[in-house]
C-alpha cells in the first residue's frame, strides 16, 4: 500500500538535532556534477527500501519509484477532488456494460530507459506483454512482493494461476490464464472476477508500474537497486546512498508528455496554469535528501538547500501566525509560499491480534486492549506534537471518505481518556492496577519526534499501571518486524492509496494478514464476508451502512488505537514554480520548474 501507503508519526524534537551532520550535498554523481535545473526535496525518514515497484509498500518507496517507473493511469495534477487520467495508455479503458472486461490501448513509442540489459544498450519499446509480465511478478512469492493484495481475487484465473505456479518447481512467466491477455502488441484486455470498484485506482498505484523482463532477469537480486523503467527520470545505482540521498537525471528519450491544460479556479489564481503545454519533465535533475530527524531538514530549507519542506511541529509558530494561520511577515517577505494539504490519513497504534498477550478475541483480551485505548489521550498528542491541527476520530476511515463517522466519533469507539473506565476494564482483564501484566514492547520509528511521542504514551499508560517498553527502529526495520509479527504494539501512519474507505477497510481483511497490509492480523469471518461484498459495490446508502458496520466491528475488538488525520504544512521557496504539493500521489516532480536565477540571488 501506499499510497499508500505508511508514513511516520510527526516531526522531530529539537533536542540533539543540531548535533547531527547535514545531508545536503551528499548526493551521487549525476546531480553533483550536473548543469541545468535541479529540484531538491526531502524525505522525512530513511528513504525507500527498494526501487522495485512490487517490493514497495511505503510512501518512501512511492516517492522514489515514481521518478523512474510509470503506471497505466495517473491522477490529474491540477484537478480536485482527485480524478484519474491515462499515463501509459492512449485513453481511459473501454469497459464492458457488466463492468467485467477492461480493454487498455497502450501508447506507442514509449521506450524503456537505455540500459545494458537491452541489445546494444538501447531501451526498447514497451508493449502489452510488459504489462502482463509486470503484474505477474506480483504473484511470485520468490520476489518478496508486498503487493499481491492489490490484485488478489480481482482478475479471472489469476489466483488459481498464482497457486499453481508457486507450487511448481519453477515459476513459468510464459504460461497464461484467461483474465489477462494481450490482444495485440499494444492492447491489454483484463477480465475481472466481479465488478471490482477499486480496480482503476489500483492501476495508478506505483506497485503496478511496468518493468522490463530483461532488467529483472539480468540483475536478479540486484534489480531493486538497478531501476529500469519508462519514467521521466533515470537513476544510476551509484546515485542512491542508502538512508541519505537519491539522485535522478532527465530521461533523454522520454516521449512527448506535456504540462496539463486542465485546472481549477484555485490553481489558476495561483498561476499554476501558466506552464500549460510545456514539455515534461521541466527540470534536469531531481535530488532527494533523506532526514531521520527534522531539524537538519529544516535548517537546510532555511538556508536555501531544499526547494520545499514540510514544517516541523516545533517550528510551526516560527513560520505561521497562531491567530490568523497565515505566514509571518518575515516569511512572506522572503517570497515563501504556504500550502496546507489535508491528508487521507490514519495515524494509529496497532495491536498484533496473533500475539499471546495483547492479541486474541476472548473477553479478557478485548478488555485489556479496551483499557489501553481508554488510557490514551490523543488530544494531548495532537496539541503537543501537531499544534492541534489533527482531526482525532474513531475508526480507520479518514475524514472526507464514506464511512467516516459523523462528528468524527461513534458509540463503538474506545477513545480516551477515561481512566476510571480503563482501570475497571483492566481489572476485569485480570490485571488490577496492572498487577501481573508484563512490560509491553512498543515498536515505532526512529525518526521525527517518535521518541518524545513514545515517552508520552508510556506516561499515559502508566496512569493505569500498564508499563511500556518503546523500541525505536529505522522504518524499513520497523516494517520488517511488524511483517514478522514480532511487534506486540506498533505505530506508523497509513495514507489512503485511493479515495475510497474500502482501501482502509482492506487493512483488516483476514487474507491480507502480515506480511500483507493487514499488519494487525485481524481475523473475523463476518467482517471478511462483508468486505468481499463491498468490493464490487458502487457508492450507495447500502454500501455506506456496511462501511459503518465494519468500522464498528473493528472498533469493538480494538485492533488499534486511533485514528488521527493530519494537515501537512508545506513551504515552498520563491524560486520553485508549478508547486502544488499532494500526498495522494507522488509523481509530480515532472511538473516542477526551478528559477535558478532567483535561487542564485537568494
Amino acid at each position: 500500500m501506499t499510497n499508500l501507503a505508511a508514513r511516520l508519526l510527526g516531526p522531530l524534537a529539537l533536542l540533539g538535532a543540531l548535533l547531527l551532520p547535514l545531508t545536503g550535498g551528499c548526493g551521487g554523481a549525476n546531480a553533483s556534477n550536473s548543469v541545468g535545473k535541479t529540484f531538491t526535496f526531502p524525505i522525512r525518514g530513511a528513504g525507500p527500501g527498494s526501487m522495485d515497484p512490487v517490493r514497495g509498500s511505503t510512501t518512501y518507496d512511492n516517492q522514489a519509484v515514481c521518478h523512474v517507473y510509470e503506471t497505466l493511469l495517473q491522477y490529474k495534477y491540477l484537478i480536485e477532488p482527485v480524478e484519474l487520467e491515462p499515463l501509459l495508455c492512449e485513453a481511459m479503458p473501454e469497459i464492458s456494460e457488466d463492468r467485467l472486461v477492461y480493454t487498455f490501448k497502450l501508447k506507442r513509442g514509449v521506450l524503456f530507459h537505455d540500459n545494458e540489459c537491452f541489445e546494444g544498450g538501447k531501451g526498447r519499446e514497451m508493449v502489452a506483454e510488459d504489462v502482463i509480465y509486470s503484474w505477474k511478478r506480483m504473484a511470485d512469492k520468490d520476489v518478496d512482493t508486498k503487493s499481491w493484495w492489490l490484485l488478489e481475487e480481482t482478475i479471472r484465473g489469476f489466483d488459481e494461476w498464482r497457486s499453481s505456479q508457486n507450487a511448481a518447481q519453477t515459476f513459468d512467466y510464459d504460461s497464461n490464464f484467461e483474465g489477462l491477455v494481450a490482444l495485440d502488441s499494444h492492447t491489454v484486455q483484463v477480465t475481472l472476477t466481479e465488478p471490482i470498484q477499486r480496480f482503476l485506482y489500483v492501476l495508478a498505484m506505483f506497485q503496478t508500474s511496468i518493468v522490463p523482463r530483461e532488467a529483472v532477469e539480468m540483475y536478479g537480486t540486484g534489480f531493486p537497486r538497478n531501476p529500469v523503467g519508462t519514467g521521466p527520470f533515470i537513476m544510476d545505482p551509484d546515485d542512491w546512498i542508502t538512508s541519505k540521498s537519491l539522485d535522478f537525471s532527465r530521461n533523454p528519450n522520454y516521449r512527448d508528455e506535456f504540462y496539463p491544460n486542465e485546472w481549477g479556479p484555485a490553481e489558476e489564481a495561483a498561476g499554476l496554469h501558466l506552464a500549460a503545454g510545456q514539455k515534461l519533465p521541466i527540470v534536469d535533475h531531481v535530488r532527494i535528501n533523506c532526514y531521520a530527524q527534522d531539524q537538519p531538514m529544516w535548517l537546510e530549507f532555511r538556508t536555501g538547500k531544499l526547494d520545499y519542506a514540510q514544517i516541523p511541529a516545533e517550528n510551526f509558530l516560527d513560520a505561521i501566525r497562531k491567530r490568523t494561520k497565515k505566514l509571518t511577515k518575515e516569511y512572506r517577505e522572503e517570497g515563501i509560499t504556504y500550502h496546507q494539504v489535508p491528508l487521507l490519513d490514519f495515524i494509529f497504534r496497532g495491536f498484533n491480534m496473533d500475539d499471546d498477550l495483547v492479541g486474541g478475541y476472548g473477553e479478557k483480551q478485548k478488555k485489556l486492549r479496551q483499557a489501553i485505548s481508554l488510557a490514551m489521550d490523543l488530544a494531548e498528542f495532537n496539541n503537543t506534537f501537531y499544534n492541534g491541527q489533527n482531526i482525532v476520530y474513531d475508526g480507520m476511515i479518514p475524514p472526507g471518505l464514506d464511512g467516516h463517522p459523523d462528528g468524527h466519533f461513534c458509540d463503538a469507539g474506545y477513545t480516551g481518556p477515561n481512566l476510571d473506565r480503563a482501570r475497571v476494564l483492566l481489572k476485569e482483564a485480570g490485571y488490577p492496577n496492572g498487577e501481573g501484566l508484563p512490560v509491553i514492547d512498543y515498536y515505532t520509528s526512529l525518526s521525527g519526534n517518535s521518541a518524545e511521542q513514545s515517552e508520552m504514551m508510556a506516561r499515559q499508560l502508566n496512569k493505569i499501571g500498564v508499563l511500556l517498553n518503546p523500541i525505536l527502529l529505522e522504518f524499513p526495520q520497523l516494517i520488517d518486524a511488524i511483517d514478522k509479527r514480532q511487534a506486540r504494539i506498533f505505530s506508523f501512519a497509513w495514507g489512503s492509496d485511493y479515495p475510497d474507505g474500502e482501501n482502509n477497510l482492506a487493512l483488516f481483511y483476514g487474507p491480507n494478514e502480515s506480511p500483507g497490509s493487514n499488519h494487525y492480523n485481524y481475523k473475523n469471518d463476518e467482517y471478511d464476508a462483508l468486505y468481499e461484498s463491498i468490493r464490487s459495490m458502487p457508492p450507495s446508502p447500502e454500501r455506506s451502512a456496511i462501511y459503518a458496520k465494519m468500522r464498528d466491528m473493528v472498533l469493538e475488538d480494538v485492533a488499534f488505537i486511533g485514528g488521527m488525520a493530519r494537515t501537512r504544512n508545506y513551504l515552498g521557496t520563491r524560486w520553485i514554480r508549478n508547486f502544488k504539493p499532494s500526498e495522494n500521489f507522488w509523481n509530480w516532480s515532472k511538473y516542477i520548474d526551478i528559477d535558478e536565477s532567483a535561487r542564485r540571488n537568494n
